[in-house]
């Protein structure tokens, strides 16, 4: 569903993205961890066509980014850590207009969007403004914006942030379901980028781990933890190995810099 190849982004002389490749299978949920800086967004912000990467390439859903821009953006969700929402709207109505502008067709708009509200449990809600809503049901919302089309591929931005507790089961439980639907509902291939390892647990059944731009790991979860091995231990080990040898202070700081709440520069 997802293949990346040698992707790579500069901006003058800083390097943000350095020749990163991975490949994600149908119905995978991956885990796309790194601290903060590492690149996560950016690599996200390229799958999606947001932004053109300085070398390499990348295919979604089996269609090149480059060469097939239209198609592939329609094969993909996106679900930026700030939800893209219209707060003056209704939620009915902004999902609507997300269908629209993403070409669904007229004759199945209605039913796309009504699936979308209840696979995201909207359907108490579809009439509320938007901006009356908590912040849990506005990340349903952007979740329901992101699935309208029945993409193949779903990228997710710290989709939990900021939630209270069963806020974050909530979404945990409804991202799992994306994954494994019920019969007749569409399969979604997700990469979960998150700062909370328990999130990743709970969820991922691989993991990547982007570190200073580069790719640290890819592998899968049960092989990271093998032998009582926690994910923090793995996640500090791996994040701290260049830091180290750069800056003592460095690498006394970054396993606080791993658990940080939010995304800095990408």
């Amino acid at each position: 569903m997802i293949e990346a190849r040698g992707l790579s982004k500069r901006y003058g002389d800083i390097v943000a993205v350095d020749d990163v490749s991975f490949a994600v299978g149908r119905g995978e949920v991956v885990g796309f961890l790194g601290p903060n800086g590492a690149g996560k967004t950016t690599i996200m912000r390229m799958l999606t066509g947001f932004l053109p990467p300085t070398d390499g390439s990348a295919k979604i859903a089996g269609h090149d980014i480059f060469e097939e821009p239209l198609a592939a953006r329609r094969s993909v969700g996106y679900l930026p850590e700030t939800p893209p929402l219209y707060p003056e709207m209704t939620v009915s109505a902004y999902v609507a207009y997300v269908a629209r502008i993403k070409d669904v067709p007229r004759a199945r708009r209605r039913a796309a969007v009504d699936r979308a509200l209840e696979r995201c449990g909207l359907g108490e809600v579809r009439g509320r403004v938007i901006g009356t809503l908590s912040k849990g049901f506005r990340q349903r919302v952007g979740l329901a914006q992101a699935i309208v089309h029945d993409p193949a591929v779903l990228i997710l931005d710290e989709p939990t942030v900021g939630l209270d507790p069963l806020q974050i089961r909530e979404i945990r439980g409804l991202i799992a379901e994306l994954a494994s639907p019920e019969q007749g509902d569409a399969q979604h291939t997700v990469i979960l980028s998150t700062h909370i390892l328990p999130e990743v647990e709970a969820i991922c059944r691989r993991v990547i781990l982007i570190h200073q731009g580069r790719k640290a790991i890819d592998a899968p979860l049960e092989e990271l933890t093998r032998g009582g091995h926690s994910l923090d231990e793995v996640f500090a080990r791996e994040t701290t190995r260049d830091v180290a040898e750069a800056s003592p202070a460095a690498a006394g700081n970054a396993p606080d810099a791993v658990m940080g709440s939010g995304e800095g520069p990408a």
